[in-house]
């Protein structure tokens, strides 16, 4: 009987575990994203208008124009690590986060914001700045 409940405790928590994978939302989606320099897969949340900023260089650009800056970033920068360092929320539900981005061409203090759109969410704001 022991043995039956433990299994079942054992069953339960992988099965919570999965459940929580599964559950995954834009944000996490974003944040893994940016740890492999997926250029491809940030791009699926650009909204329709991105502000990005690259070393100081700053600028609105379409979502197609952003993703082939961000193409080119990733390019350049080859990502060897990410670390979120602090997430919160803003008004209406938004999101943002801030970390430290390690890449071949340098160190860059990472931060996006993720605005709820519609059903979803979606990145506006994207800043890669020189630490």
């Amino acid at each position: 009987m022991k043995k039956l409940i433990f299994l079942l405790g054992v069953l339960a928590a992988c099965g919570m575990f999965t459940a929580f994978t599964l559950m995954a939302g834009p944000f996490e989606d974003v944040v893994s994203a940016i740890k492999q320099g997926d250029a491809g897969n940030l791009s699926k949340f650009l909204d329709n208008t991105v502000e990005i900023n690259i070393a100081g260089k700053n600028s609105s650009y379409s979502k197609a124009q952003a993703e082939i800056i961000l193409k080119d970033f990733f390019g350049k920068n080859q990502v060897k690590s990410f670390e979120l360092i602090h997430q919160g929320e803003a008004g209406g539900g938004s999101r943002f986060g801030i970390g430290n981005l390690t890449t071949s061409g340098g160190n860059f203090r990472t931060s996006f914001f993720l605005q709820k759109k519609g059903g979803g969410f979606v990145l506006n704001e994207l800043r890669f700045e020189n630490k």
